[in-house]
């Protein structure tokens, strides 16, 4: 029932500071004695401490819990004067849906803040039941793997250019396609064999007795090795080394001189495949001139990584390789390489640089897999970092504490509560962690 529209008895709303006229439904602003709107305040925060008071004074009782400026405990208030008892009640039903409300979002601003300082979750005193986390995940003891997955290209490996180091008429050149290994003419100036050894420091000068280095040892062990006796693989180009080195060109039809001259052996370290040729027989060569490019024999791949990547591919590393068919190979990390590709002429043209990688198979099964294939994009997975056996929860569930670093909402029954955490490696959607109290099994919060 409405309040009385002309001033008789029923509800009023008192204009206490902070309280609008029309804050109580049905009542008349100008009305005269009965139950009002409790301010609860002495500066106008009619907040949800406020009660709706009745009686014959209409001022409210005091509110439980709460203040005299009104907090969160404060109740609505119960009975009614003589002064209009029916007026009192349609009042505090409409009030009661705008103050419940009002409960509610302060104690949800209270579990926020509490969450930010570390005190645990707070409850909903209103509907008598905790405010749990919407999801859980219990924490749980694996192995993590840091891996990144990259393009790679199945072939041969990387292609390297034999450039010829003297003058002349090429007079023959392998093909592509075949294998040349140690002692075979890679190809011919002036009708004179240009011959492939193993090693792993280039051809730079002329050696002849009297000299002393790795080049010398490098080459007495190919001589060695090609079946030539009498001299001491060492460090020194001795007589009995021009000895073997008379023999050797005997056989190969040169003049026996006892020394090598520059550009009539190229050191790699194996067995090569010829993968294209960029002179043609009988053309005139200059020293520095391209003749063929080259790989190594057995399938590789070759990857191209950023320079920010380069710490993942170190040689040694071993890797995954993801065959076309699915089959896994392992892998090795054979040579990295700083490759520098300069800029154009414009100003947008900046050099590129990038790091070259190239990955031998290592397994009898791969190797076989990757023989059916002639050249084959593959899938690489390189590997940063790897933790065994360590506690860890999906980082989704980490929480960034107020006081720094990082926390878990660990759920027991129906409480909650707040727990610092070391972090550890990331790794697919998951994180290490250490703390005290925390085990496996224990059940945290997920934040939606």
């Amino acid at each position: 029932m409405a309040a009385d529209t002309d001033g008789g008895p029923g509800v009023r709303a008192e204009a206490g500071p902070g309280v609008p006229a029309d804050a109580v439904p049905g009542a008349r602003a100008d009305g005269g004695t009965g139950a009002g709107a409790g301010a609860g305040a002495d500066r106008g925060a009619a907040g949800a401490g406020a009660r709706i008071g009745t009686g014959e004074t209409g001022v409210a009782p005091g509110a439980v819990g709460g203040g005299p400026d009104g907090g969160l405990g404060a109740v609505l208030g119960a009975g009614g004067g003589p002064a209009g008892p029916r007026g009192v009640k349609r009042a505090r039903r409409s009030r009661r849906g705008k103050l419940a409300v009002a409960l509610v979002v302060l104690i949800a601003g209270g579990a926020v803040a509490a969450a930010a300082l570390g005190l645990g979750r707070a409850q909903d005193d209103t509907a008598g039941a905790p405010a749990l986390p919407p999801k859980t995940a219990e924490v749980d003891r694996r192995d993590l793997k840091d891996s990144k997955s990259t393009d790679g290209s199945l072939g041969f490996g990387i292609s390297r250019t034999a450039i010829s180091r003297i003058g002349g008429t090429l007079t023959g050149v392998a093909e592509a396609g075949d294998t040349v290994g140690r002692g075979k003419a890679l190809y011919e100036v002036d009708d004179a064999p240009v011959t492939l050894m193993y090693g792993s420091t280039p051809a730079y000068r002329v050696l002849k007795s009297g000299l002393e280095g790795d080049d010398v040892r490098q080459l007495e062990r190919n001589l060695a090795a090609l079946g030539y006796s009498g001299f001491t693989v060492d460090r020194e180009f001795t007589d009995l080394t021009a000895d073997a080195v008379k023999e050797w060109q005997e056989d190969l039809g040169v003049e026996e001189t006892g020394t090598v001259d520059l550009g009539r052996v190229v050191f790699v370290p194996g067995e090569v495949r010829v993968d294209s040729v960029e002179a043609e027989q009988g053309a005139a060569l200059a020293p520095g001139g391209k003749v063929l490019a080259y790989t190594g024999t057995g399938k590789a791949v070759t990857v191209e990584l950023e320079p920010a990547d380069q710490d993942m591919a170190k040689e040694g590393t071993k890797v995954e390789v993801v065959l076309p068919d699915d089959t896994v190979a392992k892998g090795v990390v054979e040579e990295v390489t700083t490759v520098i590709t300069p800029g154009g002429s414009g100003e947008d043209d900046e050099a590129e640089t990038t790091v070259e990688v190239v990955i031998g198979l290592t397994d009898a099964k791969g190797r076989k897999a990757a023989d059916s294939y002639a050249l084959a994009a593959v899938d690489v997975e390189f590997t940063a970092g790897t933790r065994k056996k360590v506690l860890t929860v999906p980082v989704s569930a980490l929480l960034a504490l107020s006081e720094g670093g990082y926390g878990v909402e660990v759920v027991e029954g129906t409480a909650t509560r707040y727990v610092p955490v070391e972090t550890g490696l990331f790794a697919d959607g998951r994180v290490e962690i250490t703390a005290d109290g925390i085990t496996e099994g224990t059940k945290v919060g997920v934040p939606e």
